[in-house]
């Protein structure tokens, strides 16, 4: 079982859009049940909300619903319970870092490295353009997912 956590600042625009993406994919794959996906956030801003709604659009523009998403903080404990905690930027990073108490075992990341072109997925909350943080996402998810599949 590969245990994936996606995490972004606020658990409601890339982690989700991550998460929901990569089900999606792995469902698409036949791979569901070698999976288990969730997303989460390095703040306490927006626990309980929903998915943005450009972000839920954009999601339902691709047919990929996110219905009963609440966001929810990262912990400590994610860190043992996940195989790999994957963030958008390099301040989700620092942030993960902070909270997970390091990483001694090498399961941070960030999911743009799995896309073969390193950076920071665009973060819509302050630019508005969810069809780039949606290629970004994607990218990312497609690499991720052929890096774990790959015998």
């Amino acid at each position: 079982m590969n245990r994936i956590l996606f995490v972004c600042h606020g658990n409601i625009c890339r982690s989700p859009m991550a998460e929901y993406v990569m089900k999606d994919l792995v469902k698409k794959a036949g791979l569901a049940a070698q999976f288990h996906i969730e997303s989460a956030a390095t703040s306490a801003e927006e626990i309980g909300n929903p998915v943005y709604p450009p972000a839920r659009r954009k999601l339902a523009e691709h047919g990929i619903s996110c219905a009963g998403h609440a966001a929810r903080q990262l912990t400590r404990e994610d860190y043992d319970r996940w195989d790999l905690l994957i963030g958008m930027d390099g301040a989700n990073l620092r942030n993960m870092r902070r909270i997970c108490g390091g990483d001694p075992a090498g399961k941070l990341r960030l999911l743009l490295d799995c896309a073969g072109r390193p950076g920071e997925v665009a973060d819509p909350w302050y630019t508005g353009d969810f069809e780039t943080t949606w290629r970004d996402v994607l990218a990312g998810c497609r690499g991720l997912l052929r890096e774990l599949t790959v015998k």
